[in-house]
């Protein structure tokens, strides 16, 4: 058992959310009961996961996708209602990182699923230093897209959309989980063979095409189910909390 105290402490500490310039509110969003024992993890604060977590008889939920956003409406009603109501209702603690999340170097985002995909990071690059590059840890090369696309798939369990207009060997790779279409530029820019993230929209498919990089898209959810369960399972071990990991399935 620990407090709230200590363990947004800790959080904090871990994954230094003054670095980033964010979309939101990094860390407690919503205060709960002090006593902390049992944290359940997730990628998104949904309803469905704050029912997960109240019918789990945790006190603590954290989350890479948070309840707040720049630009929100920010009148409380609808779904926004019912999420606070539950975690009100409950005494609940919810913490939520975003993009300090996606950027640690050994339990965020980024650096899991570059694990899961045998991945080693050399370098970083994009804005904030957020997309991780570098190679297949064992060193070899990937003969071609298809190849990386079925390594993905076999990890993630789920369909990868790929655009590719590239007939030499795969070498260097650039990831950045999530939405970072954006990042594919810069990704070019790098000396990437090819970039794996969750989303693509339109203007990606003709860069792919037009520079010879291939693009996968892996799922926004599907490519960041793992940092949260890392960070809090990691954090848990160090306060002697209990964990549990709840993944509610989202087609995205």
């Amino acid at each position: 058992m620990t407090d709230r105290i200590l363990l947004a402490r800790t959080l904090d500490t871990l994954l230094m959310p003054e670095k980033f310039r964010d979309y939101g509110p990094n860390g407690l969003q919503v205060e709960g009961r002090l006593e902390v024992r049992k944290i359940v993890s997730g990628v998104t604060a949904s309803l469905a996961l704050i029912e997960a977590a109240v019918a789990r008889g945790a006190d603590t939920v954290f989350v890479h996708h948070g309840l707040f956003w720049r630009g929100q409406d920010g009148r409380v009603t609808g779904w926004m209602k019912q999420r606070l109501a539950l975690l009100l209702q409950h005494d609940i603690n919810l913490f939520a990182y975003h993009l300090p999340l996606d950027a640690h170097p050994q339990w965020g985002n980024n650096a899991q699923l570059g694990l899961r995909l045998g991945l080693a990071a050399s370098s970083r690059f994009g804005e904030q230093e957020l997309g991780f590059l570098g190679a297949s840890a064992d060193g070899r090369d990937f003969d071609s897209a298809a190849v990386l696309a079925r390594r993905i798939e076999l990890a993630l369990g789920r369909h990868v959309t790929v655009v590719d207009n590239r007939s030499q060997p795969i070498r260097r790779v650039a990831w950045c989980t999530g939405g970072a279409q954006g990042y594919f530029e810069a990704a070019i820019a790098a000396g990437a063979d090819a970039f794996i993230t969750g989303e693509i929209s339109e203007p990606q498919a003709h860069y792919a095409r037009e520079c010879g990089v291939s693009y996968l898209a892996c799922g926004h959810h599907a490519s960041e189910r793992f940092g949260a369960p890392a960070v809090a399972g990691h954090v848990a071990a160090q306060l002697s909390l209990e964990h549990e990991f709840v993944d509610i399935d989202n087609p995205a």
